[in-house]
């Protein structure tokens, strides 16, 4: 599809395109899709070698989050249990739930009415039921849980009204990305909002959107933008009408200082993407990935932004060698 339609726009033969794919792809380390998502197209060389993909990222990440460090983000029972004081909502495991069965009560009364089911390593919103808490009695949730599968129960968040007046068909997440420095201080390497665009998920691949927010104040300064090439930006949510461009994330402080606390709490994993909702009481953490999306960090800023990473490369490798 988007070869075709990168051929009509551009006038250019598809041949032609698929050469500049395949030359692209061994030459800057990037999937045969990204060349698209990039817009590989309309850069030159020098461009071109701006923008992280994902093989970069893949050497990139084994290095700051090594795969025997990893399993703290990966197993979502070792993260909740590492990191559950930045969550503010109720999160438990069926081991949890047999040795403390108040917490089925807690769980099925939660003031959303509904219980997020999942798997303790399942990825990118993958393997999640959501199901109403009235579905369930006390004496049969971890009989539910174990016939399908489901190792992890939350209470469905309740996110703050500001964004369930931009999108409420599902809960909208902050992504952070952090980086411990050779000093193992934190550095922000962005913030983006992830945006639903009439889905149960926000996450790009799924067809939503994103857009970059100011690190210092919180407020969103562009047209969000999805991955998929043939869509145009959206300044304005394309369902609700809420202007995506001065949209400001509420609690913006105590979010920032949420991520550089939880970036500092294992600092085995140097280079994490925090995903926070947000809530009427103040950001609530819901997961960090090692494994980060190259598109959400680099697309809604409309720039290739691997000479960051290759800085903290470079320092980080001199450090370990001297």
């Amino acid at each position: 599809m988007f070869l075709r339609f990168t051929s009509l726009q551009k006038n250019t033969s598809k041949l032609q395109l698929l050469l500049d794919t395949v030359f692209s792809s061994l030459r800057h380390n990037i999937s045969l899709l990204e060349y698209f998502q990039f817009k590989f197209y309309e850069k030159n060389i020098q461009q071109r070698k701006l923008w992280a993909g994902t093989g970069y990222m893949y050497e990139y990440q084994l290095i700051m989050n090594p795969t025997d460090k990893r399993d703290l983000l990966d197993n979502k029972k070792l993260f909740y249990r590492s990191y559950g004081k930045y969550m503010k909502h109720l999160v438990a495991d069926i081991q949890d739930i047999q040795e403390n069965p108040g917490l089925i009560d807690r769980l099925l009364n939660n003031p959303s009415g509904k219980l997020v089911l999942k798997v303790f390593n399942g990825k990118c919103g993958q393997q999640v039921l959501i199901k109403n808490a009235e579905d369930f009695k006390s004496e049969n949730l971890v009989e539910f849980m174990t016939g399908n599968g489901f190792d992890i129960v939350e209470e469905y968040i309740i996110q703050h009204p500001a964004f369930m007046k931009l999108s409420p068909s599902a809960v909208n997440t902050v992504r952070i990305f952090t980086q411990l420095n050779v000093n193992d201080n934190v550095e922000i390497l962005g913030c983006r909002l992830r945006i639903s665009v009439n889905s149960d998920v926000d996450n790009m691949a799924a067809g939503n959107i994103a857009a970059p927010i100011e690190d210092s104040t919180g407020i969103l300064y562009e047209s969000a933008v999805y991955s998929d090439i043939t869509r145009t930006d959206e300044p304005v949510h394309p369902i609700t009408g809420v202007p995506i461009i001065g949209f400001q994330i509420p609690f913006w402080e105590e979010t920032i200082e949420l991520v550089k606390g939880a970036a500092k709490l294992h600092p085995q994993n140097r280079s994490i993407g925090w995903d926070i909702a947000m809530t009427v009481d103040g950001p609530d953490l819901i997961e960090g990935n090692h494994d980060w999306c190259k598109l959400v960090w680099q697309l809604p800023v409309r720039q290739g932004l691997k000479p960051i990473l290759e800085k903290h490369l470079e320092e980080y490798t001199h450090k370990k060698l001297s």
